[in-house]
């Protein structure tokens, strides 16, 4: 394997600023779905059911897109070309979505988008293991966990902010607030030229000549893609399948938090599960202020959790981190004032940084190199599984096991994150002292 030069700190944040973008526009989907939804007249039992976009383009793309990547040879690198592909098409969507004029326009949009964001996120992944020596990795994962963190505090706060300038109750003829439709338009934004700076800032490396001589031998056709997946699949890693059950916890109860958190926080804190009403759209607000907060632990939380990896491991600081995003959410349906609300961010903004980082260290501990990109995309296979599940199990039992109860829907996310902790320890993965380049096969 070719040497990776090291990178200063100043080149790691510029090789991150994309997903600044990228996770602009998933925070502007998770503090503004649920909502939009909302105002076009969805049903609570049925609304997972409109948010299938995402783990379904991720099921179908991701994995398809890192064996690709790993097979891709351009002028412009291995990855580039799928985050200027990627990144247009989530720019483009993100435009039309706050001028959905019925239900369906919305979910059909949301496809769209996350098509976009799907096209992109694991190449970006794949090139951050690429480009960075193994005991830069942890610094490289947080740092993109931390601009999650940022960039999602920011998306979520941009209605709020907005206000400033233009009343909350300025509606369109959809329902749907203008404050809403103009951070859309920052996000489309903001996808694009972020991806621009860091492909222009932190080019990916070339190729040494005896990996493109070896690449020319793999023909990228849809066939050998396929093959080369179902090759993977069989030689994935023990420490990739021991992680499986903890990312099934962990996203399980995540997903199910950012659908519900708003209809939950309206009858904690407001009384009303009217989505019409003046006092829903002030507990959205709230909501989007509060995940701002939690994303803003996030982005602190990820930089802090760098030393402590690296004494550590990152098993240990997950497990810790899943183990307070549990508690915070056991704890959310109780609460009566908006200060309690906000203590209690804390916790899942250290869930959300460890989710956003640590087990992408976990990760890149244990697979071979050539295979970065295959392994990062079958990797969000274990992240958008258990959204399907989450998707398809939550309108059988909203109401007959959780009493039509968005805030049962919390709590079931807080015991399943402590369960995802503990299976987190299981792991043998994100050890103190890392593995130099992965493991050769399970």
């Amino acid at each position: 394997m070719m040497h990776r030069p090291r990178l200063s700190l100043l080149r790691i944040i510029e090789m991150n600023i994309g997903f600044f973008g990228l996770q602009f526009s998933f925070g502007l989907q998770q503090a503004n779905m649920g909502p939009i939804y909302g105002f076009l007249g969805a049903d609570e039992a049925t609304m997972p059911l409109l948010w299938l976009a995402g783990p379904m383009t991720g099921l179908i793309i991701q994995p398809i897109v890192g064996a690709m990547s790993d097979r891709t040879s351009t002028r412009l690198g291995r990855r580039t070309p799928y985050f200027l592909v990627g990144a247009v098409i989530c720019s483009l969507a993100l435009f039309a979505m706050p001028h959905s004029a019925n239900l369906w326009m919305a979910a059909g949009l949301l496809w769209i988008l996350d098509a976009g964001n799907n096209i992109t996120m694991e190449p970006y992944r794949a090139y951050v293991a690429d480009r960075l020596a193994p005991d830069q990795r942890a610094a490289g994962f947080l740092t993109q966990s931390a601009f999650t963190g940022l960039a999602q505090t920011l998306s979520y706060l941009a209605p709020s902010l907005l206000t400033a300038f233009i009343a909350r109750d300025v509606l369109d003829a959809n329902g749907i607030p203008a404050i809403v439709r103009i951070a859309f338009v920052i996000g489309a934004i903001l996808s694009i030229s972020t991806i621009l700076w860091s492909v222009w800032r932190v080019p990916e490396l070339p190729l040494a000549p005896a990996e493109r001589a070896a690449l020319a031998q793999k023909p990228l056709t849809l066939r050998a893609t396929l093959a080369e997946i179902g090759a993977a699949l069989s030689a994935m890693p023990r420490p990739m399948k021991q992680l499986a059950l903890a990312m099934l916890c962990q996203w399980y109860a995540m997903f199910a938090y950012w659908q519900y958190i708003t209809f939950a926080v309206a009858r904690a804190l407001y009384g009303t599960s009217d989505p019409a009403s003046a006092a829903f759209r002030a507990a959205t607000l709230t909501t989007q202020q509060a995940g701002a907060f939690y994303n803003f632990i996030a982005f602190v939380g990820a930089l802090a959790l760098i030393p402590l990896v690296r004494r550590f491991g990152a098993r240990s600081v997950h497990a810790a981190c899943l183990a307070a995003s549990g508690a915070a959410m056991l704890l959310i349906p109780g609460v009566t004032t908006i200060p309690a609300l906000f203590a209690l961010m804390l916790g899942i903004g250290l869930g959300w940084a460890g989710m956003m980082g640590n087990t992408y260290v976990m990760l890149a501990d244990c697979i071979p190199p050539e295979r970065n990109g295959i392994y990062m995309g079958i990797f969000n296979l274990f992240i958008v599984v258990p959204m399907l599940i989450q998707t398809l199990t939550m309108p059988l039992i909203y109401a007959p096991l959780l009493g039509g109860d968005p805030r049962h829907v919390l709590m079931l996310g807080g015991g399943l994150m402590l369960v995802g902790a503990l299976a987190t320890l299981a792991v043998d993965a994100g050890h103190r002292h890392p593995r130099s380049e992965g493991l050769a096969t399970g």
